[in-house]
């Protein structure tokens, strides 16, 4: 509470101030000059201060504090710069140990040092002057005219302030500063504001600001009269929850915001106009809309309703960018970003020309099949930016729940759209590419078949009115082009496979990587590690060194990782100052061991000599083609077949076809039959924690058995593959190219293919066709007379 103190202490106030004086740091009042105070005081510093001051003779300075949290002030930053000194008139112990105290207000004192701290504060102070300079000019007076009849009004409209106050102003006008200062004390002011009022020494602005101030609460009153005038009707017939509502939107309508459920309904409303939805869901959304106008804000259903309502609205439901139809240029920046892989820049070509004839054209759907590291994610996004459509990824790896891909029904939690409409929403555009990767690793489980569920968003046929369960409307997805992405065929739905046109993307050949690494890896690579471009150089030899004895494999992937760690190291070597930034480094064949540690393959070449019982057989993996060593060997015993290696059904079924084959046409090869019975066969096929598993290495388990039996070696630098049956004769298989590739890589002269499969080998790159001997044959016999060292042949009667 505060009171204004008259005349009477005049004499007090024009004492001298002393320089060193008691310090009250004050949190809950801020005092005036010439002014009366009371206060609460709870901190141990002050009430101590209060229990030792001499009232009739010692003056204190009262600051009000910066923080009004604090319960112990460490040092000058903690208070207002400027301060009051005053006597303590009055003081009281309460019974809760704490203390009412009245201090009066004399003269404004800068605090300049705070000088102890113990048992009470003590303070450094001098006179602060104020600048009184055209307080005694008829604009002034008009001033405070004008000041006074704002607290008059101000008085009028809120009954919390006395009529009486407005007669006391009237009879101690002295000076525009310390009528500013009086109107501080009246008027309900926040403790920092008040602060900053008697901070301002200059009485002229001081007076400003406080009218300022009293307008701003003028404004605040009329606009909360107001806001209760508008609102009396409506406390007649509703509850307080209504009232406050109807306040919070006539104080919103004050200030200019857009608020409620109205406001709110109303927008969505105009955004459904100016949306270009199709008919049904233009249907849809406005009886949403009419149906969140009839919902509570504060009900769990509003908000589901209306995330239902954004996501209707926000789907580019007519929006569509506009496909670069310049055959030319579209093939340009596709050999620009990926080398090789033809058959897929075809397909695409072929779709933008049919496109720019027909102007109408259901999009395609790809599905690009290989080992990692080929390149096919990367031209997902290549084909995207030579189109000019917009591009978005949906990692399908592992996904075991369908509802990833139709969405959620809105009666559950959480619910959201599936993964197909998130993307569309996220592409902002109605036909994007969209990239499905991985789908050959879906799951499926208790939750359902995401594969089943593709079905209907990669048929051309029906996906122009695919049902998302959150949506619950059709959207068209004729319009988007999907691309798949697998390493294997083997394991996606045969109805899922069926709707997709398969590409297959081989492994690359030596000369190809070397290619694709100077065209595209190195440079990425030394940008990467903070090269300069141009100033790492890396010879053919290198190359080659890094592909054949670090990175068997038929793509690409790991061959980077190795090429970055180099560019690392060299980067290591720049850095530490050991080598100029701009000196050309050249990293030889004969460096790459330094860099990358010991080869982990050996050279290529006949690295195996021949032997009995061994053959090379091939093999097609999700990784890409490779060799196969089948190891076979007999003991005495009772004609019982063991076999190992981690394999599958169908391997155990060729491994009994062709010991069947073997014993039927035992003769043919000079065989005992009676052999059979006294030895004991063990076939291994190492790397017997990799699965295995396929039919074509029947003629390749074949060729080992004659071998073992005949006691005849096999030749070290052949491999073979294809099919058995128990005639012998050779069927066709699959991955011809990737293990034609794989023999080439490992130094394979000769390979063993099955005749039927002669239409494959135009596939097949000319440097591996020139450094691999390929032999067609159509009866396992063949195989065996070929690959047997020194063999004459089978003898047939």
């Amino acid at each position: 509470m505060a009171l204004y103190s008259g005349s009477n202490s005049t004499k007090v106030m024009q004492q001298a101030v002393p320089n060193t004086l008691p310090l009250l740091p004050l949190v809950s009042v801020v005092v005036f000059p010439y002014n009366v105070a009371s206060f609460s005081v709870h901190r141990k510093p002050n009430i101590n201060l209060l229990n030792t001051n001499n009232l009739a003779d010692n003056v204190i300075c009262l600051a009000a504090q910066r923080d009004q949290q604090l319960d112990v002030i460490s040092g000058l930053s903690d208070l207002y710069e400027i301060g009051v000194s005053g006597r303590v008139i009055h003081k009281m112990n309460l019974p809760d140990g704490t203390m009412q105290a009245a201090v009066q207000g004399l003269t404004r004192v800068k605090i300049k040092k705070i000088i102890a701290f113990e048992p009470h504060y003590m303070a450094e102070v001098s006179p602060a002057r104020s600048n009184s300079a055209g307080e005694d000019t008829p604009q002034m007076h008009a001033k405070i005219v004008e000041a006074l009849e704002k607290f008059e009004a101000l008085v009028s409209l809120d009954q919390n302030y006395s009529q009486e106050l407005v007669n006391v102003l009237k009879m101690n006008i002295k000076g525009p500063g310390r009528f500013a200062d009086l109107l501080a004390t009246y008027i309900s002011l926040p403790f920092k504001t008040k602060a900053e009022i008697l901070c301002e020494l200059d009485s002229r602005k001081r007076l400003d600001f406080v009218i300022k101030l009293l307008d701003e609460e003028i404004a605040r009153l009329t606009v909360d009269r107001e806001v209760r005038a508008r609102t009396q009707v409506a406390i007649e017939k509703s509850q307080r929850e209504y009232l406050l509502r109807q306040q919070l939107k006539a104080i919103r309508s004050e200030l200019g915001e857009e608020g409620g459920t109205e406001a709110e309904i109303e927008r969505l409303q105009a955004k459904l106009e100016e949306s270009k939805l199709p008919e049904h869901a233009h249907k849809e959304c406005k009886a949403e809309i009419d149906r969140l106008g009839l919902i509570s804000e504060a009900s769990a259903e509003y908000n589901v309703v209306h995330t239902h309502i954004d996501w209707l609205l926000n789907l580019p439901w007519s929006t569509f960018t506009q496909d670069n139809l310049d055959l030319k240029r579209v093939r340009k920046i596709l050999d620009k970003d990926h080398f090789g892989l033809d058959k897929v820049k075809d397909r695409i070509i072929e779709f933008l020309a049919v496109l720019k004839l027909k102007k109408e054209l259901k999009g395609p759907i790809l599905c690009l099949v290989g080992p990692p590291g080929v390149g096919k994610t990367s031209l997902g996004r290549s084909v995207a930016r030579a189109m000019g459509r917009k591009f978005e990824r949906i990692s399908l790896g592992g996904l075991s729940d369908d509802s990833e891909i139709m969405g959620h029904r809105r009666t559950y939690v959480g619910a959201m759209p599936g993964r197909i409409l998130q993307s569309l929403k996220k592409s902002g555009s109605g036909n994007p590419i969209l990239m499905l990767d991985e789908i050959d690793k879906l799951g499926r489980d208790m939750r359902g078949d995401p594969g089943a569920a593709l079905l209907e968003v990669l048929d051309p046929e029906q996906n122009h009115a695919f049902v998302d369960r959150y949506l619950d409307v059709p959207v068209d997805l004729s319009k988007v082009l999907f691309v798949c992405t697998a390493n294997v065929l083997d394991t996606i739905p045969g109805p899922l496979r069926d709707r997709m046109e398969v590409i297959q993307l081989s492994g690359y050949t030596l000369e190809e990587k070397e290619q694709i690494a100077r065209t595209y890896i190195i440079p990425r690579q030394v940008e990467l590690a903070g090269l300069k471009p141009g100033k790492l150089k890396f010879p053919h030899a290198t190359i080659r060194e890094i592909v054949r004895g670090y990175t068997r494999e038929a793509g690409l992937r790991n061959f980077e990782r190795r090429v970055a760690a180099i560019c690392r190291k060299v980067a290591i070597r720049v850095a530490s100052g050991d080598v100029s930034a701009d000196t050309m480094i050249e990293v030889s064949a004969t460096d790459v061991e330094s860099y990358l540690g010991q080869r982990l393959w050996l050279p290529e070449g006949p690295t195996r000599k021949p032997e009995i019982g061994v053959v090379t057989g091939l093999a097609w993996t999700s990784m890409g083609g490779d060799t196969l060593l089948i190891e076979s060997a007999r003991y005495k015993g009772t004609g019982q077949v063991k076999v190992t290696g981690s394999l599958g059904d169908v391997m155990k079924e060729s491994v009994t076809t062709a010991l069947s084959y073997v014993r039927s046409h035992a003769a043919e090869w000079n065989i005992d039959t009676e052999e059979f019975a006294k030895w004991d066969l063990h076939l291994h096929f190492p790397e017997g924690a990799v699965p295995k598993d396929g039919p074509s290495a029947g003629v390749t388990i074949t060729t080992a058995l004659i071998s073992l039996f005949t006691g005849k070696p096999v030749r070290g630098d052949i491999a073979m593959t294809g099919e058995v049956t128990l005639r012998g004769k050779v069927l066709p298989v699959g991955g011809i190219k990737e293990k034609v590739l794989a023999a080439y890589r490992s130094g394979i002269k000769q390979v063993f293919l099955p005749r039927q499969n002669e239409k494959d080998l135009q596939d097949i790159p000319k440097e591996a066709r020139k450094a691999v001997k390929i032999t067609l044959t159509e009866d396992v016999s063949e195989n065996v007379k070929a690959a047997m060292a020194g063999s004459k042949g089978p003898k047939r009667k």
